[in-house]
Order: C-alpha cells, then sequence, then structure tokens
C-alpha cells in the first residue's frame, strides 16, 4: 500500500475566537472559541484520515504545545514523526468579529531550529519508500532557510518520491527543475512568483503553463471564494465556488488539497476530484474548523467545472 507523509515545520496551535465587537484598552467578551491543533500539513493529514487515508505527520515539535498536538493527531489516529526541538511550538489567534463582518489573523514565528535538527529531518526524509508521497506545506520557522524546498525537492527526485508542495517562498520556482508531482498556489503567491501586481482568473491559464512547462507535473491553483484551477501538460480545467458566509479561511485551502489528493490516490476523474475539493474547502471556510463533510455533497451541486484547455 503506498505510503503518504505530510510535513510542517511550523506547526502550530490555532485558537479561533468569535466575538460580536472589537474595541481597544476594554475587555471584549467572546461569544464562542475553539482550539485546534494545526499547521498546514497537520490539516492535510487530519482531512485525509476523514476521508479514510493514513498519513504520517513529520515536523518540529517543542513544548507542551507540542506535545498536545502530537497527542491530538494520535487520538485521531494520525501517525507522527516529530522531531523535538528547543523552545514552544507557536499558537496563533484568528478573532471573527461579527460586527465588521471581519477577520483578523495573528500568526507568530515559533521556535529557531539549529541545523542539526534540520539535517534530521532531511535524513529522515531520505528514508521513505520510493512511490510514496511527501505533502510540505505552509511556512519555515526562523534558523530554516527557504532553499530548503529545493534541498527537499532535490532528494525527492532522487529517492523517486512524489512531491506536493504548497508553500508561499519565491524558492518554489528553484523547485521545478525537480518536477514536482503537485504544486499548490493561490493566486498572491502565483502573482509574486511572477513578479506581477495581480494575476487574473482569465489570464491565469497562460501562469499555469508556464509553472507546467518550467517542471511542475500538476499544478493546483486556489483563487478562494472565486474557485480554483486545475493543470497538467494536457488538460486546464477551472471549477467556480459554492455561495455560503465564510467564517474563517485559515484552513480551507489545506482541506482543498488533502481532498484532491484524496481524489487522485483513489482514482477519481480529474473533474470530479476538483469538484469534490472545492467543496471541501468551501465547507471549512464556512465553519470554525476543519470540514466534517456533512455538506459537501449540498455544496458540489452548485459547483459547475470548465475545461479551458484539452479534455477530461
Amino acid at each position: 500500500m503506498v505510503q503518504l507523509y505530510t510535513c510542517t515545520m511550523n506547526l502550530a496551535i490555532d485558537l479561533f475566537i468569535e466575538t460580536e465587537m472589537m474595541k481597544p484598552k476594554v475587555v471584549n467578551r467572546t461569544l464562542d472559541d475553539e482550539i485546534q491543533a494545526n499547521g498546514k500539513g497537520v490539516n492535510v493529514s487530519l482531512i485525509l484520515k476523514k476521508l479514510k487515508i493514513d498519513s504520517t505527520a513529520l515536523g518540529f515539535s517543542g513544548g507542551f504545545t507540542g506535545r498536545y498536538i502530537e497527542e491530538f493527531l494520535q487520538e485521531k489516529g494520525v501517525g507522527t514523526q516529530f522531531i523535538q526541538v528547543d523552545g514552544t511550538t507557536r499558537i496563533n489567534v484568528f478573532t471573527q468579529v461579527n460586527q465588521d463582518q471581519t477577520e483578523y489573523k495573528l500568526v507568530n514565528k515559533g521556535p529557531e531550529i539549529p541545523i542539526k535538527k534540520v539535517d534530521e529531518l532531511l535524513a529522515m526524509i531520505r528514508k521513505i519508500e520510493a512511490g510514496s508521497y511527501l505533502c510540505v506545506s505552509g511556512s519555515l520557522p526562523q534558523g530554516i532557510s527557504e532553499t530548503i524546498l529545493v534541498e527537499i525537492s532535490k532528494i525527492t527526485q532522487e529517492q523517486k518520491i512524489n512531491l506536493v508542495l504548497d508553500s508561499s517562498y519565491n524558492s518554489v520556482m528553484d523547485c521545478l527543475m525537480y518536477q514536482p508531482f503537485l504544486l499548490k498556489p493561490n493566486e498572491e503567491e502565483l502573482a509574486n512568483w511572477f513578479d506581477q501586481e495581480t494575476i487574473s482568473l482569465e489570464e491565469s491559464p497562460k501562469y499555469l503553463k508556464r509553472l507546467v512547462d518550467l517542471g511542475a507535473q500538476r499544478v493546483l491553483l486556489s483563487f478562494g471564494g472565486k474557485g480554483c484551477f486545475y493543470a497538467d501538460k494536457e488538460t486546464i480545467i477551472y471549477g467556480n465556488a459554492p455561495t455560503g458566509k465564510v467564517v474563517n479561511t485559515a484552513c480551507a485551502g489545506d482541506t482543498l488539497l488533502g481532498t484532491f489528493m484524496s481524489g487522485l490516490l483513489q482514482g477519481e476523474k480529474i473533474d470530479e476530484a476538483l469538484k469534490h475539493s472545492i467543496a471541501a474547502g468551501s465547507s471549512t471556510a464556512f465553519r470554525k474548523g476543519l470540514t466534517d463533510f456533512t455538506d459537501t455533497n449540498e455544496l458540489t451541486k452548485q459547483i459547475q467545472i470548465q475545461v479551458i484547455e484539452g479534455k477530461i
């Protein structure tokens, strides 16, 4: 059976808060709160588990917050191989202010990672079985250069590991020569990689083709509330996003990615995998935590897949 790993180098506990208003210099009483083990790769592992696919979470863990994340994942049936570091895994705060219909995101740096721990992670990746899938997601903690993404890309190509890359750093462009299995940017990241202020929906296929020409085997381009593109050497398709009240966008992209990976691994047609992924990502955006998939069938009915190039 194929092995699947996720790698979150900057783990987090996310605190989700709902409040009616947010005023300075006074006590603001909350309406609701929720704590969730997080980090982009962690979210992908949790989504995969909900879809009956096992994975092992890799990354750096520090202090009582790191222990909480490890215990939480193990309780959910997700395997862990975290490298222990000094310091404390970060806590991020996401606050939904109902009166302003605004979301505030406060994201901390996390602990500094020494070079010997980085080398330990790279050695761990070298031991992953050929044919496995490795999803590397999210930001990098202090002490780690973005060139680590290029090192990981080189290792995965040499070891015949299918690399899924979801990161905003410019060094992602240097990873493409190693032919990652799947790349998942959003529209802001895509624009930044190509030195554009913005890239519209209409312009996106041109840039998707450039990513594929540079080496990406597949690209999943998220446009948030506008929908999502999928591209490979033969096909570009687009699906719109369903409508609903957005509560929290922090984990929607991870849900999209995890659901799409599940579809690929289970042999779904690309258009169906994209449709289900958009529905799942939207479902997460419409609630405080990760989707439980109870509303995704209804959301899927709102999504239409359009063939931009090629055929499905």
